[in-house]
C-alpha cells in the first residue's frame, strides 16, 4: 500500500500499533487463479483472474468483480481495502472483496462472455456465497454478469442462492433504486455538506465532470432539486454554460440520452449550433468558476499540477479517486472541502447491502423504502465524518477514515 495512504495518519491520530496497522492494511486472502473458457471458434482460451478478500471483521467480503485488459493483483488488493473502509463508513455490515479478470471483453461475444463468467464462478465458489463473500458488478460487469454468476453459484451449490450476489437484474431478486444509488447517495451528502457550510441549494452553481450513469443521474437530481447547473463533459469534450441560466431539462436529458455531450449542438467541422454554450476540454473544465465540482469521471483528475487553478468551493467525488493526496493536502490548505469517494459514492454499496437484506430475509422494498433507507445511512455517516474532522482538526477525507479504521478495529477486538 502506498505510504501516503490516509490510513498511517489515521493510524497517528489514533495512536494505534503497528501489529494492528498491519492486520488492516493486509488482505485476509488473495485468490489468484487461470480459467480456460471455450470459444466460439471451439478453441479454448486461458484468461487470468482474481479476488481478493480484505477483511471480514465486519461481516462478508463485498466488492464487484471488474473485466479490463489492465487489471492486475496490486489494483485489485487496494480496491478491497479501500471497499472495506468505505462499508465500515457507511456503518454496513460488510467487510472488502475485489475480484477482476484479465480481458478486453469488448473483444468477446455474449456467449464468450457467459463462459467466463461461469468459468470464474468455478474457480471461486467455494470462497463466495451470501455469508461469505458477496460480489456486485463493476467495470465491464453488469446485472447480465450478475445474473450469470447467480445462477452458476446456485448449480455449484445444489441450492437457489439470490444473495450470493448483488446488482442482479430486478425480476431476480435486484433491488429497486439500485440505478440510480450512487448520485442519489452522492446528493444526500452534497445536501448535508452545504447546511454545515451554510450554502443554499438554489442557484448554487454545479459542474458536472463525467456523463455515466452516476454523472447523468446526479446532473439530473442536481437541477429537479434547483441547482443551476452549468457544466458537463464526457470523455471527449466538455460543454459550458455561457447563457447565465444553466443547462434547461431538455438539454440535460438529450445529453443523457445520446450519451454523447458533443451531440448537443449537432457540431459539424465547420459549423456549430451552440448558441447558449462552448465546448471546451475536461481540463478546462475543472478550472472553471462553479460553486460545486462533481467528479464522476476517473482517477487523479485534480492534481498537483492543476490544483492551483481549482476555482470550486466545494469538491464531491463520486468516481474513485478522482482527487490525488497531493492535491487534497492543498485543497485542504486553500479551505475548499472535498467530500471524499469513500463517503460520497458509498450509496451504491449502501443499496447493494439492502438488495442483499431483501434477498436474505425474502423480502421486497419499493423504490420509496429503499431511498428513504438511504437517506438516513448517508446523512447520518456525514454527520460522523464532520464531527471527527472538526474533532482532529483534518480533512473530510481522514474524517472518514477515522470513522471507518474505529469500526473496524472494534469488531476485529
Amino acid at each position: 500500500m502506498a505510504t501516503e495512504s490516509p490510513l498511517y495518519k489515521v493510524a497517528e491520530i489514533l495512536d494505534l500499533d503497528k501489529k494492528t496497522v498491519k492486520k488492516l492494511e493486509t488482505p485476509e486472502y488473495i485468490r489468484e487463479f487461470d480459467i480456460p473458457v471455450k470459444m466460439d471458434n471451439g478453441k479454448t482460451k486461458t484468461f487470468h483472474g482474481y479476488r481478493v478478500q480484505h477483511n471480514s471483521a465486519r461481516g462478508p467480503y463485498k466488492g464487484g468483480i471488474r473485466y479490463h485488459h489492465e487489471v492486475n493483483l496490486q489494483e485489485v488488493s487496494n480496491l478491497a481495502f479501500w471497499m472495506a473502509f468505505k462499508c465500515a463508513v457507511v456503518g454496513i455490515p460488510f467487510g472488502g472483496g475485489k475480484g477482476g479478470v484479465v480481458v478486453n471483453p469488448k473483444e468477446l461475444s455474449e456467449q464468450e462472455l457467459e463462459n467466463l463468467t461461469r468459468g470464474y464462478v468455478q474457480k471461486i465458489h467455494k470462497y463466495i456465497g451470501p455469508e461469505k463473500d458477496v460480489p456486485a458488478p463493476d467495470v465491464y460487469t453488469n446485472s447480465q454478469t450478475m445474473a450469470w454468476v447467480y445462477d452458476e453459484y446456485s448449480k455449484l451449490v445444489g441450492k437457489d442462492s439470490p444473495a450470493v450476489v448483488t446488482g442482479k437484474p430486478l425480476h431476480l431478486g435486484g433491488s429497486k433504486g439500485r440505478d440510480i444509488a450512487t448520485a442519489q447517495g452522492g446528493m444526500f451528502v452534497l445536501e448535508e455538506a452545504l447546511k454545515k457550510l451554510k450554502m443554499k441549494i438554489k442557484g448554487t452553481r454545479v459542474i458536472v465532470q463525467g456523463f455515466g450513469n452516476a454523472g447523468a443521474t446526479f446532473a439530473h437530481l442536481a437541477y429537479h432539486k434547483g441547482f443551476k447547473v452549468i457544466g458537463v463533459s464526457d470523455s471527449k469534450t466538455a460543454l459550458v454554460d455561457i447563457s447565465g441560466k444553466g443547462f434547461d431539462y431538455h438539454t440535460l436529458e438529450e445529453i443523457k440520452n445520446t450519451s454523447k455531450v458533443v451531440d448537443i449542438c449537432k457540431c459539424g467541422k465547420t459549423t456549430c449550433g451552440c448558441k447558449d454554450h462552448k465546448h471546451m476540454t475536461n481540463e478546462k473544465l475543472l478550472e472553471q468558476e462553479t460553486d460545486i465540482l462533481v467528479l464522476a469521471a476517473l482517477s487523479d483528475q485534480v492534481n498537483s499540477k492543476n490544483v492551483k487553478n481549482i476555482k470550486a468551493k466545494l469538491i464531491l467525488e463520486l468516481a474513485n479517486g478522482p482527487v490525488s493526496l497531493e492535491a487534497d493536502k492543498i485543497l485542504f490548505e486553500k479551505n475548499i472541502p472535498v467530500v471524499p469517494d469513500i463517503l460520497a459514492n458509498a450509496g451504491g454499496v449502501t443499496v447493494s447491502y439492502f438488495e442483499w437484506y431483501q434477498n436474505m430475509h425474502k423480502e421486497k422494498w419499493s423504490k420509496s423504502e429503499v431511498i428513504t433507507k438511504l437517506k438516513k445511512i448517508m446523512t447520518r455517516s456525514f454527520d460522523s465524518v464532520y464531527k471527527n474532522s472538526k474533532k482532529y482538526k483534518v480533512d473530510l477525507r481522514t474524517g472518514a477514515y477515522i470513522v471507518a479504521t474505529e469500526r473496524i478495529v472494534k469488531a476485529m477486538e
